[in-house]
């Protein structure tokens, strides 16, 4: 626990996931006056995992977080990203300032932990942190939200905040079970770290063949490496508390995989950070019921396969604080302003997800054009395709 969460005198808030929505959204509500309280399953944060990045909008939200030279600095300082035949000729390249930063490989690209780390450091003096406890039971009613948590505690809350993933224990608990929600798009990805003994040096390389592909990608420890593999998993199933289960399916769905994957999957094993996730989305027609509303990819998780998951969090997270403070933190209200303002955003990132994953997929079928006008539009709209606000009317602590 790092603050009284009884200080002040705006609404309590409950935020169920410290990844990224959360501590995102923790900023925000702090700052619009809020008393914030997170709660994260996990005994600590997680390092590590997929690079993730900000393009477009997102990267005004950080620079209105005051964030902008700490992200930068975190960064995995990937210059560009070949894609290259099996014996490692280059095909196409990619480079950092390709589309004013915004394209391929963004300008702002971060390991998903050292994102999480940033954006707690950054609240952890202002916002309650309860690692290692989930909310267990969940009663709403007009005035509030009474909790109790796994630990035993009993709490009384006026809004509650599920940003748990897209998997979300909370949206499962509120609004249904998870097949209600979850779309998978016949993939499966893979990550996990691995020594540099490549040669990997600022540069992406990633090489593509029959639907799977095998990758390694630098990060800000040059002395390592972040190994990425995808592969065709319609009918596949995966037992997310088995991780040596997980293992043994990477290895049987990259049997015969050329390139450098044999050399890559040599250190399965040892490494301290693997994760193994179905490529999949979640689509609701509603991210609220009552006093409780879904963040992030709990909400509307567009998978890895738009490479604006963490975009939807940031602009998601500024929204729906911003909203709230600006309907007198009126749950109806605030909630319905912030599905207005994300909902186009939403569905134009998802809609790129699904098509990069069809482009993926092997088939007779004629490929998808992707040079036309109609492609251009759709990523203006799911990089750039919402309003930020200014909020000026409303309470701001960092406003001198």
């Amino acid at each position: 626990m790092s603050v009284d969460a009884e200080q002040g005198t705006g609404p309590r808030v409950l935020i169920a996931g410290a990844s990224i929505a959360g501590p995102a959204l923790a900023h925000w509500l702090h700052r619009r006056g809020a008393r914030v309280t997170v709660v994260e399953r996990a005994p600590e944060l997680r390092p590590g995992g997929q690079a993730v990045d900000a393009r477009g909008i997102t990267k005004e939200v950080i620079r209105r977080m005051g964030l902008d030279t700490a992200v930068r600095a975190a960064c995995t300082q990937t210059i560009g990203a070949h894609a290259v035949d099996g014996d490692g000729n280059i095909l196409q390249t990619y480079r950092v300032d390709d589309d004013g930063g915004d394209g391929f490989i963004a300008e702002i690209e971060i390991l998903r932990g050292d994102l999480s780390q940033v954006l707690y450091d950054n609240t952890r003096a202002d916002v309650e942190y309860l690692f290692g406890d989930r909310i267990a039971e969940l009663a709403q009613d007009a005035d509030g939200v009474d909790v109790t948590f796994a630990g035993g505690e009993q709490r009384r809350f006026d809004l509650v905040v599920g940003a748990d993933g897209p998997y979300s224990a909370l949206r499962a608990m509120v609004f249904g079970p998870h097949e209600q929600f979850v779309r998978h798009l016949g993939h499966m990805l893979a990550f996990y770290s691995v020594p540099n003994e490549f040669g990997l040096d600022k540069w992406l390389i990633e090489y593509q063949d029959s639907g799977r592909s095998a990758g390694l990608r630098p990060i800000q420890d040059a002395t390592r490496a972040m190994a990425m593999f995808s592969f065709p998993a319609a009918g596949l199933e995966v037992d997310y508390r088995d991780i040596e289960a997980q293992k043994r399916l990477l290895r049987e769905q990259l049997t015969g995989l050329g390139w450098l994957t044999s050399d890559i999957l040599v250190h399965l094993d040892d490494t301290p950070d693997f994760y193994l996730d179905q490529v999949a989305q979640v689509v609701m027609d509603r991210w609220s019921n009552g006093r409780v509303v879904l963040l992030g990819d709990a909400a509307f998780s567009s998978s890895p396969m738009s490479g604006q998951g963490t975009g939807l969090a940031l602009v998601g997270a500024y929204l729906l604080a911003g909203e709230l403070a600006a309907t007198g933190w009126d749950p109806e209200a605030g909630f319905a302003a912030y599905q207005a303002r994300m909902r186009s955003y939403v569905e134009a990132n998802q809609e790129i997800a699904r098509l990069n994953a069809r482009s993926r997929d092997v088939s007779d079928e004629p490929g998808i054009d992707f040079t036309g006008e109609w492609f251009a539009e759709l990523v203006e709209r799911a990089i750039n395709g919402v309003e930020l606000p200014d909020y000026a009317e409303v309470p701001d602590s960092r406003t001198p």
